[in-house]
Formats: structure tokens, sequence, C-alpha cells
């Protein structure tokens, strides 16, 4: 068999995660309505997003100081402390919400753990990241669980050597093109996209068209057969 090891993004690929983000970001345009059209907000929002990575990194905690951010910027200083406490309820609301599989989930990770290693890989706050593992009732399928800061070639090359024979054996499953699909893909490995939603602006790359190692699936549903096709 080509592949040994088989990594899984967490966030919008096995479970539910842009979607508490779109409602939150409707509710932080509606507080600062008298202030800024929705369309100019989100715009200074995500630029806010864009320069904070480096500091706060991905998830709800960075998103929720880059919306108080902003907020101080498009009134200039006047933001009330109510619409301040409404912004960090929210993002207490995001941090406490129920998992919600996508489809075929289970069955995908059931089915790579039955012949593979699978490793979950996955960015965002540890904590947030650890509290929706345990909750998703996902844990024990993995051989391993890595939370990183950023995925990139040289992230993948060294989590596919741990946990299986290197990233040349290796198959990466996510939504996102530009941090599970192409660094996997520049380490040598596989690389599988399966969208869900219009995906993170931020996140957002081309997909590299005709490469022999990237595969485009509708849902996790496929995603057996296609390692099967692999081998």
């Amino acid at each position: 068999m080509m592949i040994t090891t088989v990594g899984f993004d967490a966030d919008d690929t096995l479970w539910q995660n842009e979607a508490f983000f779109r409602l939150t970001q409707a509710r932080f345009a509606g507080l600062l309505a008298e202030h800024a059209e929705p369309g100019h907000l989100m715009t200074r929002l995500e630029a806010a997003e864009r320069r904070n990575l480096g500091q706060y990194g991905y998830g709800v905690k960075g998103f929720v100081l880059s919306m108080i951010e902003t907020a101080i910027e498009v009134t200039g200083g006047d933001v009330p402390a109510s619409v301040i406490a409404e912004l960090m309820a929210a993002g207490r609301e995001m941090l406490a919400h129920p998992i919600e599989l996508l489809p075929h989930a289970r069955a995908a990770v059931e089915a790579a753990a039955a012949e593979f290693r699978v490793v979950l890989i996955t960015k965002g706050d540890l904590l947030d990241q650890e509290r929706k593992l345990a909750q998703s009732g996902l844990g024990d399928l993995f051989h391993g669980v890595e939370i990183v800061s950023e995925k990139t070639p040289e992230v993948y090359a060294r989590l596919f050597a741990r946990h299986g024979a290197g990233p040349g054996r290796g198959l990466m499953v996510g939504n996102s093109l530009r941090s599970d699909v192409l660094p996997m893909i520049a380490a040598g490995g596989w690389g599988v996209h399966v969208p869900h939603g219009s995906g993170w602006v931020l996140d957002r790359a081309d997909p590299p068209a005709g490469h022999p190692r990237f595969h485009e699936l509708p849902d996790l549903g496929a995603l057996p057969g296609l390692i099967a096709g692999l081998g």
C-alpha cells in the first residue's frame, strides 16, 4: 500500500466551524451599524485579522480581539462598553457551542483508521481544539493529535515522519487549499480537498490544477474509495 498515514483537518472538515464565525460577524455588523456599513466593516475586520495572526494566532480568541480592535477603530475610540461586552459574550458562546459533525465524518475516519495510522492536524487555540475533539466523539479513532500554529511543508514533513513513513507516503484531507492541501503537496505528499462553505477569506488559494497528487471530493463519503484507488 502506498499510503501509510492519513491526516485530517478538524474545523470545517470534520465538524462545523465557519458558520458560527459568520453568525458572529453578522451580530458584529448589527452592533456597529450606526458607525460603518457592513461591507466596510468586514474589510476593516479582515485587515485586523490579517495584522493580528502573528500575535494572536488562529481561533475564536484572536477573532474576538480583532473585532474589538475594529470596533475601536471605526468608532474613533468611542465604542460603548456595552458593545465590547456583547462581543466578548459572542466569543464565549462560540467557545461553548456544541460540536456538529459534518456528513460522513465519523465513517471516513473509521474507515481510514482501520487501514492506516490517522492523525488529526489542526490549527487554532489549544484549549478550544481539545474541547471540540473531546465533544466530537472521534478522539479515540486517532493515533495522534497535532495542534500547530501554522501548516507549512516543513510542519507536514515533520509530522508525517513522526506518525508514519514520511510525507511521501502520507495523505492530508481538509477543506482549505492554502493550509491543508498545497503545503502537503509541496512536502511530497497527497492533498485531498473537501470544500465546505465559502471558506475564510484569509485561507483561500487556487487549486493545483492537474497535479497528480491532488484530488478534490464533494464530501468525505468519497474518501475511502479514493484511498483504496491509490493503493
